[in-house]
């Protein structure tokens, strides 16, 4: 008997229908030789460093570098009982193997392995590595099944960056908190990636607009445009030289055709970049919906930073793209231009993401409104993939006048060639961007479509109009989720060889994670309209990198070490290297550390009183969790979220504590009994204990 263990329900089930394994048990399935089981995510994890030990329970500079000489291992709470149907069922008697069938990547070798020693298990496995759900690449996955052996340099890469993120974490964390006062969380990924959001807030803030000015002519309905000039005054100078001369003379005239070639297919970085700048997904809802799509067996594994295909894909590729171009209805011949997208050299652990055979049967309404979205995208990218170029011509124009050049461009979309196709799967309205190459804004391709044998070079022709236009150099825009995860992406890549196999921050797994990460500890936000969200750091985010050395922010220094995994995985680089090097940084860090003078008046944010504390008179501010009382000896705290409001159906908002702090009362509208539904009005009362803690009481009395 064979256990295979998958890391979700989901995932198990549809290896158990594949393989047989069709009778329902408590917690697995059974049949034809398998029991198919699985894990719910990461059920063991590291030990909290009070475990090691009960000192490390408050935070102390002088405790620091806590470096476990031999790292503990827990189950998590939430997952006991499933650890032990499978430690048990690794204990049978009659199962005499194992599969592995966990994701086939990095943290899925980690969830496996973690589980495997937690349990005490010495028994052989193997390992299943398929790249995508589908009932053949399942079956032939468990044909093909790989030693386990194959893969411990891996397991080893995956034990390095959990531990990394450990030390680096709890260390730095407790450095900085303990030195500052309050908790700063400090991540080996996740703070480089705020120190580049803090760079480019702090470059936005300083930013100061420049005036300048351009000289612009009419001549044959063409309108040709100067250099960039600083000064109004120069500006008019060279103005009054044009209307002077009346007239200007053509230097050059130039026609070039231009192509573009069609895009790569998709890794996961480039599929949220895309999601997000499309539909205003963020990568998390990016990398939810095709990890559902995969599950489902519709698209193929998505945690892949791939965008080519293995050399044996080619054939069934062109099948799919018939199909997929069946599936949405394209009516114009496809072009199969499969070699661009087909390269074994360029295909890591999994190929690029790309639907799969099934989507041709699938009912695109019975999939949730983000998962046909994201399904489309896919399919739109290998449609257009294989397709031919867009061809362009550019014409560009550049004449004399006064002593000045003047210039006039223009780019116009000759054939659509690729972009026919992904218009056609997303529809215009969806592929469109800022830009606009086939506007003729400056009449330069009309006039050399209709009037070209009127022109040539040394022609010249009488300035029919003339004037200054004015303009301001703006700075650079905030960080969208698209910009940011390009940015991870490039981080350090000046710095890293050509032939590294992974640059950047993270890696296209771990991306979205930390990106939500930022924001649920509140050191970014989003904010602005519709599906554009911009990312910015919060003053406690801008805080912490005014504190955090070079060292710990450096997307540089992160990007080496993501390097350095993959050689780990690749068996060129020692795990004992790797940690002995983190090992190195955090100790350095701990000895030379030197507090930043006044940091504290950063750290502050300024709250703004929104009343007066009615048990001891001091501001009550605004905070995150709730409306606190500034003393900090007082106990009075309106929270945001707290169960008697919740039993109202009601949240305690702002204008809510600003009505009970100056009268003492709250009138409150359609409450909603949580028990029995019914909707009703009535008056919310404070009162306060001697050391301020609140009480909050309902009055249904029809007085003022």
């Amino acid at each position: 008997m064979k256990l295979v263990i998958a890391e979700k329900p989901s995932v198990a089930q549809s290896i158990a229908k594949v393989i047989g394994a069709t009778e329902k048990k408590n917690g697995y399935m059974e049949g034809n030789g398998y029991i198919v089981s699985w894990c719910y995510g990461h059920l063991i994890e590291l030990a909290e460093p009070q475990e090691y030990d009960p000192n490390y329970e408050k935070w102390k500079k002088d405790d620091l570098p806590i470096f476990p000489s031999h790292f503990r291992y827990n189950v998590t709470d939430s997952t006991k009982d499933q650890f032990k149907i499978l430690k048990n069922l690794m204990e049978r008697d009659d199962v005499t193997s194992l599969v592995e069938a966990t994701d086939s990547g990095r943290e899925g070798e980690l969830i496996f392995r973690l589980v495997y020693n937690q349990a005490g298990c010495s028994k052989p496995f193997e390992r299943l590595w398929i790249s995508s759900m589908e009932d053949s690449a399942i079956r032939e996955g468990f044909e093909n099944l790989k030693p386990s052996t194959e893969y411990d340099a891996l397991y080893e890469a995956a034990l390095c960056r959990e531990r990394a993120d450990w030390i680096v974490g709890i260390n730095a964390t407790r450095l900085f908190s303990t030195l500052y006062g309050q908790t700063l969380n400090v991540g080996r990924v996740m703070t480089p990636t705020l120190g580049m959001m803090v760079k480019r807030e702090t470059d936005i803030q300083t930013f100061k607009p420049e005036i300048f000015y351009t000289v612009q002519l009419s001549a044959a309905g063409i309108i040709m445009t100067g250099e960039r000039i600083k000064e109004r005054a120069e500006a008019e100078e060279k103005l009054k030289a044009v209307d002077d001369a009346g007239k200007t003379v053509l230097q050059s005239l130039e026609t070039k055709e231009t192509r573009e070639k069609p895009p790569l297919l998709y890794d996961l970085t480039s599929l949220q970049r895309d999601a997000n700048k499309y539909y205003g997904f963020t990568a998390q809802q990016t990398l939810d919906y095709t990890q559902s799509l995969y599950e489902k067996k519709l698209v193929t594994y998505p945690r892949t930073d791939s965008r080519y295909l293995t050399d044996d894909m080619a054939d069934s590729t062109k099948n799919l793209a018939e199909k997929m171009k069946q599936k949405f209805g394209y009516i114009q011949k496809l072009t199969m231009n499969v070699n661009a997208v087909i390269n074994s050299k360029k295909v890591s652990d999994h190929h690029a993401i790309i639907p799969t055979v099934n989507v041709a049967d699938a009912v695109f309404s019975e999939l949730p409104t983000g998962e046909q979205k994201i399904l489309s995208l896919i399919t739109a990218r290998l449609l257009s993939a294989i397709g031919d170029p867009a061809e362009y011509k550019e014409y560009a124009l550049t004449a004399t006048c006064g002593g000045q050049t003047f210039s006039a461009k223009t780019k116009v979309e000759v054939k659509s060639g690729w972009k026919e196709i992904q218009e056609w799967v997303l529809g215009k309205k969806e592929t469109e961007d800022d830009s606009d190459d086939t506007a003729d804004k400056n009449g330069l391709k009309y006039v050399l479509e209709s009037a070209s044998d009127l022109l040539s070079e040394g022609k010249e022709l009488p300035v029919v109009d003339s004037g200054i236009k004015e303009g301001k150099t703006t700075p650079k825009k905030r960080f969208t989720e698209d910009l940011l995860l390009s940015a991870m992406e490039r981080a350090g890549a000046d710095e890293t060889p050509d032939e590294a196999e992974r640059k950047g921050l993270g890696t296209p797994a771990t991306r979205a994670g930390i990106i939500e990460k930022l924001v649920r500890i509140g050191f970014i936000e989003r904010s602005g309209e519709k599906k554009t969200k911009y990312l910015s750091p919060t003053q406690k985010g801008m805080a912490l990198i005014t504190v955090i050395p070079e060292l710990i922010q450096s997307p540089i220094m992160t990007a080496k070490w993501e390097q350095k995994l993959v050689d780990i995985e690749h068996g060129d680089y020692r795990s004992e290297d790797f940690m002995s090097e983190i090992e190195q940084m955090i100790s350095g860090l701990i000895d030379t550390y030197e507090v930043v003078k006044d940091a504290e008046v950063m750290m502050k944010p300024a709250y703004e009183p929104v009343g007066k504390c009615p048990a001891c008179g001091a501001d009550v501010v605004e905070k995150s969790k709730g409306f606190m009382c500034s003393n900090r000896d007082c106990k009075f705290a309106l929270w945001k979220e707290n169960r008697f409001m919740d039993a109202l159906s009601k949240k305690m908002t702002k204008q809510i504590a600003v009505t009970l702090l100056k009268d003492g009362r709250c009138k409150l509208k359609k409450c909603r009994s949580v028990k029995t539904g019914k909707t009703y009005d009535t008056t919310l009362v404070l009162s306060t204990e001697d050391n301020g803690r609140v009480n909050l009481s309902l009055d249904f009395s029809k007085k003022e």
